[in-house]
């Protein structure tokens, strides 16, 4: 058994179509991963490559510990079961299961023995001296089963292996297949454009469109949590109800208006991790909810909506309706009205009914109406606290603070300004101090609700801070941005600089061996790279690697300032933010911070880093190369 792991993989084709771009996932031993997406997304190249059926143009896959980017489909280990079974139509159900066997030189014996525990295993044992031609479509699917169950591969991978069977069947081989692989206890990756498929069957599920990993999560976690619209529509059915509204915010509740001009308001604390800037009225956003999650009345209270259709399903009732006061002429447009409900059989609704819609405040979704990207992460972006200037020192959260040199450059004459501070830029300290209101589990991490009075401050605090704590803590400046209004004045500082600079080889015998040896130009500083890494950014971009410019992106902290040799630069600035100081370099055309101590006041400096520290990004196309 084995676990995988995808690095940034990358699929471009010769005429610079990116069918997979930055791809990467850990996957565990014996998980059942699904890839799921609408056609063209990438979601089957990027199982070819795992099978070796496709190059891979950018990125590390490893098998277990095995790195297999240049390795031999035959020799991965891994089996394949495709949509079209690809069946040998000459030959009876057991010569194909047994022919990846025979090919292999296994003894005839042992090829019995894991042919006829395959078939019991499917149920297929009173068919293995039948053709295909002579089977469904379901036996043809157990024997395409079969046959890479014989091969007790470390991965089986399957490619839309269900689409070709009716309902039923589907229905029938989807729980056949999950318990098959409970009982193989193996690693399952698994591609489907069929979103019932990949929430029955995944214990994690990877949401792609046009190439990108739109989110990677468990099937509750997309249903209740999409990261964006595109992912909240695709799962689930009947598809989420989208609505343009803006929001605001009237003390501990907020006003939702649509824009045929009904409202609803719900309390504060329902969309309390959604940016201050979209509650005041003024801004459209996106609201998502699920058909299952509205209700239907007829007294008046509630979105009021007109029946168009009815779908009686016996268990349950899909309405069918178009927010406001007329139908309209037909259309089967969505232009930001229609609304589905789901709920069970009633009968006293018809069609043309006017009726009202509820929605549980509990269950709804916010997504930016141009990014689409949601407004309710599960960890905030960041706090907005608005703060003011007075003489050396910065009020904010009820106390007063050494102003930043940095901040005072940039802040002139202003006295209101507000600062955007990211979760993890609160860490411990003595600065200030918020009562806990509540603290979140979060993706292994816990985030603290700091009681801010009419309002949260959202901090990752460690696993011994409880409700009801006096949290005391500061904040890490150089990872705020500065705002005066809309208009900002300062950046955060970032962790990785880039520098640009080229590729080169040189050639020399070793034992009377030619050995190639790579190196990372930047300037005048050669930093020899991994011969891996050599070979593959040359057979990426062939030899116009040594003619094209690169980006190389080091962690700054990995940057070391070291007395002599490395890269000489010019200090052109240091930036003091109080609790971190950085100098700010110049090597010709390259500009980067160094983290330097309060002492520090050179006015040149040699730094230094490693090649194991060391990305390194194409400028032609954006891929990163290893």
């Amino acid at each position: 058994m084995a676990n995988l792991k995808l690095s940034h993989i990358y699929k471009v084709y010769e005429n610079g179509h990116k069918a997979v771009n930055d791809f990467s996932i850990d996957i565990e031993d014996q998980e059942f991963i699904v890839f799921v997406g609408p056609s063209g997304c990438g979601k089957s190249t990027t199982l070819r490559m795992i099978a070796g059926l496709e190059s891979i143009t950018a990125g590390d896959l490893f098998i277990g510990d095995t790195l297999v980017n240049d390795m031999e489909p035959k020799d991965r280990d891994v089996a394949m079961v495709f949509q079209s079974y690809a069946l040998y139509p000459h030959m009876t159900v057991y010569e194909n299961m047994a022919f990846g066997l025979r090919n292999r030189k296994m003894p005839e014996e042992e090829i019995k023995e894991r042919v006829m525990k395959a078939a019991k295993m499917l149920d297929i044992e009173d068919y293995l001296d039948r053709q295909p031609k002579a089977m469904s479509g379901g036996q043809r699917q157990r024997v395409a089963l079969g046959r890479a169950l014989v091969r007790d591969p470390k991965v089986f991978l399957l490619d839309e292996p269900l689409s070709n069977l009716d309902a039923k069947l589907r229905a029938q081989m989807r729980s056949e297949i999950t318990a098959l692989h409970k009982s193989l206890k193996t690693t399952f990756i698994y591609v489907t454009h069929d979103q019932v498929e990949a929430m029955t069957m995944g214990t994690r599920i990877v949401v792609m469109k046009l190439g990108y990993v739109q989110q990677i999560d468990t099937p509750m976690n997309l249903y209740n949590m999409p990261y964006n619209k595109f992912v909240a529509g695709f799962i689930g059915s009947p598809q989420m109800n989208f609505f343009d509204v803006t929001l605001k915010r009237e003390k501990d509740k907020v006003k939702i208006s649509f824009a045929q001009g009904d409202s609803v308001t719900i309390p504060y604390e329902n969309v309390c991790k959604v940016h201050e800037n979209y509650l005041q009225g003024d801004r459209k956003v996106i609201l998502g909810v699920r058909p299952e999650h509205l209700t239907l009345n007829k007294d008046g209270d509630g979105l009021k909506m007109i029946i168009t259709n009815i779908e009686r399903l016996g268990n349950e009732t899909i309405v069918y309706g178009k927010l406001g006061d007329h139908l309209g002429e037909f259309s089967l447009k969505d232009e930001g009205n229609n609304i589905t409900v789901k709920i069970v059989d009633r009968d006293d609704i018809k069609v043309d009914d006017v009726v009202y819609a509820n929605f549980n405040p509990d269950k709804i979704h916010f997504f930016d109406s141009e990014t689409e990207v949601t407004l309710m992460n599960k960890i905030p972006n960041y706090n907005s606290v608005h703060c003011k200037v007075d003489g050396d020192k910065l009020a904010l959260l009820g106390r007063k603070v050494a102003l930043p040199e940095m901040f005072s450059r940039v802040l002139g004459s202003e006295k209101d300004v507000t600062l955007a501070i990211p979760p993890h830029a609160i860490v411990p300290g003595k600065d200030f101090s918020l009562k806990v209101a509540k603290v979140e589990k979060v993706d292994k991490q816990n985030l603290a609700y700091l009681d801010n009075g009419d309002s949260y401050l959202f901090a990752l605090v460690s696993d011994d801070v409880k409700k009801g704590d006096d949290y005391s803590f500061a904040l890490a400046n150089e990872k705020l941005d500065l705002y005066k209004g809309e208009e900002l004045l300062l950046k955060a500082v970032g962790d990785q600089e880039s520098l640009l600079g080229t590729f080169s080889k040189t050639e020399v015998k070793e034992n009377n061996d030619r050995v190639l040896h790579f190196f990372y130009d930047i300037s005048d500083y050669h930093l020899e790279a991994a011969a891996e890494n050599g070979y593959k950014i040359n057979s990426i971009d062939g030899d116009n690697c040594y003619k094209n410019t690169y980006r190389y992106g080091i962690d700054r902290d990995k940057i070391r300032i070291v007395d002599e040799g490395g890269l000489k630069c010019d200090v052109v600035d240091c930036l003091d933010y109080g609790n971190a100081r950085f100098a700010k370099v110049r090597h010709g055309d390259n500009e980067l911070l160094i983290n330097v101590d309060k002492d520090f006041n050179a006015s040149t400096v040699n730094i230094a880093f490693d090649s194991s520290d060391v990305s390194v990004y194409s400028t032609l196309i954006d891929m990163m190369l290893c």
